[in-house]
């Protein structure tokens, strides 16, 4: 039978079955942790089958890996938004603050975001003016 691999969903695929080998589970362990059945989970596998984010959130759980890891494996999610969200919950996550400083660290970590974006938007129209044959 012919592999169908669609779109990203072959490294999708190989990153499972790698992370499922790492945590020394058979294809069968897995599918009954994550509560998906056994074929499913190797036509995802074999990139024959694209998972929804519930299902792949259900296998990040039974693998105890960042189901955003396998958002953007999958093409659910940007890079960039994984490394937001990676951050984000890095602040949350810290023991040693309080809620109220952990929400202004976010604020001002959300102000500076907005700020650079901003710049960066500034300086791509600033140079697309200054291009030859650009219009003033």
């Amino acid at each position: 039978m012919a592999t169908l691999n669609v779109g990203n969903l072959g490294s999708l695929g190989d990153y499972l079955r790698e992370q499922r080998r790492t945590a020394q589970l058979s294809l069968r362990q897995l599918a009954d942790a994550a509560g998906v059945s056994n074929p499913y989970l190797s036509q995802i596998e074999r990139g024959l089958r694209k998972p929804s984010a519930e299902v792949l959130q259900q296998v990040a759980k039974a693998l105890r890996i960042s189901a955003e890891t396998l958002y953007v494996r999958a093409g659910i999610l940007d890079e960039k938004d994984l490394e937001e969200l990676e951050t984000r919950a890095v602040l949350l996550a810290d023991p040693s603050i309080n809620e109220r400083q952990k929400q202004v660290l976010l604020q001002i970590y959300d102000s500076f975001r907005k700020e650079n974006a901003a710049e960066a938007a500034a300086e791509a129209s600033a140079r697309t003016a200054a291009e030859p044959g650009a219009s003033a």
